[in-house]
């Protein structure tokens, strides 16, 4: 299996999770922060994870320190790491997976997986280099 197989399996491992925002335990909840963390760390990922944010923040430079260590991508494969405007000034996050993506649902309160492609623009992508 490859990092970006492995991301993409933890990610769908938490659909059914609660939404919590700043959430980083799949029992009590995640936000798409708490998501993408917990994919990345299954892939093999250690690295910082955003914190201190609110629902409208709007700073990409926060996650791409965050998430330095990993390649640019064009978020068409499994495993990879959506950075999305989801709204004016809001940020999303969410992890492709082969058929959709999985992402963190404030409006449905909790971590879902959706078919086919994102519903919002694409601002940036990563992915953890294979191993």
């Amino acid at each position: 299996m490859t990092a970006g197989e492995r991301v993409a399996a933890a990610a769908r491992g938490v659909v059914g999770a609660p939404f919590r925002l700043q959430g980083r335990e799949p029992a009590t909840g995640l936000d798409c922060v708490g998501v993408v963390a917990l994919a990345l760390q299954a892939g093999g990922h250690e690295g910082p994870v955003p914190s201190g944010y609110g629902l409208r923040c709007g700073d990409a430079a926060r996650y791409r320190s965050c998430w330095a260590g990993l390649a640019g991508a064009d978020g068409r494969r499994a495993g990879d790491v959506l950075l999305c405007l989801a709204g004016p000034r809001q940020l999303h996050l969410a992890i492709r997976t082969a058929t959709g993506f999985v992402h963190a649902d404030a409006g449905l309160r909790r971590v879902v997986e959706r078919p086919g492609q994102l519903p919002w623009p694409l601002v940036m992508a990563w992915r953890l280099g294979e191993s």
